[in-house]
């Protein structure tokens, strides 16, 4: 089963071609060019080197979110762009269980953390033991003074681990809680991850139906500043 993956939902953008658990090609990007200009060339490198076309992928697979609101747009339309016309399975994943999965051969208390601005990070819990990762919090936005208090309370002896784009902030503001260092390459984005997410995922669904371009829909967990700049607008006009 060849999967195409890829995660545009921060700064460092990947994308990886996968059969099955085999990974036959991978790219991170991490430039100041916009994804929307590099991930689409980076797909048809990755196919060429595989030597394999679109219509050999099985499944289309892509972090639909949360994460930066460009980003997440970029990512999702282009895997509908890139399914149009097809019937092969489009499979979104959440980023941050796609992050974690990056630490999935560790022993542990996996933290993904997502810069969300306005003092506040994307996040998710998951325990790691004997290469499988378990779910303990749903997505969500949390302080990272928040997220600090959680953690030494659900910690016990296990080790923490930090991974994503928000690392320096909780390197910088829990430092207290002595986390692991995560080597560098496991802290950002991995198309391999989300390709393995995305299996899992595909292969624990019973109605396969579900998974299709027109299905496909990005996650925010909240409103974009357009919307809440709007909404303060209409506030303001009712009064």
């Amino acid at each position: 089963m060849k999967i195409l993956a890829i995660d545009t939902t921060a700064k460092t953008a990947a994308a990886a071609i996968t059969d099955g658990e085999k990974l036959l090609a991978s790219a991170t990007l991490n430039t100041p060019s916009t994804h929307s200009v590099t991930m689409l060339p980076t797909v048809e490198m990755l196919l060429k080197s595989a030597g394999i076309t679109a219509s050999e992928i099985d499944i289309f697979a892509v972090s639909a979110g949360p994460g930066s609101f460009t980003g997440v747009r970029i990512g999702v339309s282009l895997v509908k762009g890139l399914a149009f016309g097809r019937k092969q399975a489009c499979v979104g994943v959440s980023s941050l269980e796609a992050l974690a999965r990056n630490m999935v051969s560790t022993d542990g208390l996996i933290c993904p953390v997502m810069d969300a601005r306005r003092n506040q990070l994307y996040n998710a819990l998951f325990y790691a033991k004997d290469g499988k990762l378990k779910r303990i919090t749903e997505d969500r936005l949390i302080s990272a003074q928040a997220l600090g208090e959680e953690l030494k309370e659900r910690r016990g002896k296990r080790r923490i681990y930090f991974v994503g784009d928000g690392y320096s902030i909780v390197e910088r503001e829990l430092a207290d809680l002595g986390a692991r260092v995560t080597p560098d390459f496991l802290r950002w984005q991995n198309g391999y991850s989300v390709a393995m997410v995305a299996l899992a995922k595909y292969t624990e669904t019973e109605d396969k139906s579900r998974f299709t371009a027109a299905s496909l829909a990005p996650v925010y967990l909240r409103a974009s500043q357009a919307e809440r700049e709007r909404a303060e607008k209409m506030k303001q006009t009712s009064r």
